[in-house]
């Protein structure tokens, strides 16, 4: 029997980490040696925000440079981790009677790479990528997460990558340093305090939390992949934060773990 490998949740924050050697990349090297070795990755990321559920079932994903205005270096990565087509057919049989399409024209966005780059740096370890239905409620993501949970027993890593507090209007751009906004600190403690405590439904309903949540999750897919490794989690699991962080005032590099 497989060892039940941890959910995670990792803020991406700037697509230039994936280039970059900081306290954020570092911390995300850590987590790849600490892990258990799993047999498979399944990424839900932030970037694959379309109008239907769908799992990339190919061999060979490509290697998805979906951004503009970065240095030419960035987009001359290649992440060549192999796909998982038996995977992505595990998922579609787990979350059945829910119509998933075998996607075989995605492959792995930056959300994925940029931080799998880091985890897992051989590329030796497949990845299938499930996408967020941009039409679903954010109970629905829950739920997806909640029936995705066996995956762990099969030793599948369930990764979500976004941002808990992800609010570009508000970002120190060019590098400048810039303290955390009141409302992106508030924010974010309430999540960790909620997520300490167990108290996962005002999580779900998210949008119903004032000012401070409209700010910090002005438009939601970089804080629905939390959803789903929230639901993957099992009940009375530890919680663990082993990255954590603000990024140019108003993007949490928080890293939220189960397991």
């Amino acid at each position: 029997m497989s060892t039940r490998v941890p959910a995670l949740f990792l803020g991406h924050g700037n697509p230039m980490n994936a280039l970059h050697e900081n306290a954020w990349t570092r911390a995300w090297a850590a987590i790849g040696t600490a892990l258990p070795r799993p047999r498979a990755v399944l990424a839900v990321s932030a970037h694959w925000y379309v109008p239907l559920t769908a799992v990339t079932a190919m061999a060979s994903p490509r290697t998805l440079h979906d951004f503009g205005g970065f240095p030419r270096e960035l987009y001359e990565v290649r992440y060549a981790a192999p796909g998982d087509p038996e995977l992505a057919a595990r998922v579609q049989r787990l979350l059945a009677p829910l119509a998933v399409a075998a996607d075989q024209s995605w492959g792995l966005d930056h959300g994925s790479w940029s931080v799998l780059k880091h985890v897992f740096p051989d590329a030796s370890v497949p990845v299938a990528q499930l996408s967020i239905d941009e039409t679903r409620a954010a109970d629905f993501h829950h739920e997806l997460g909640a029936r995705l949970r066996p995956l762990r027993d099969e030793g599948v890593l369930i990764l979500g990558s976004g941002d808990i507090v992800h609010n570009l209007h508000a970002y120190a751009w060019g590098g400048h340093p810039r303290e955390p906004y009141d409302w992106a600190t508030r924010f974010e403690a309430w999540v960790r305090e909620r997520l300490e405590a167990g108290d996962h439904a005002p999580l779900i309903d998210y949008g119903s939390l004032g000012q401070d949540a409209l700010l910090s999750v002005p438009t939601p897919e970089h804080y629905l992949p939390l959803l789903y490794v929230l639901g993957a989690s099992f009940p009375g699991e530890p919680v663990t934060f082993p990255v954590d962080g603000v990024d140019g005032g108003s993007v949490s590099m928080l890293a939220v773990q189960f397991g």
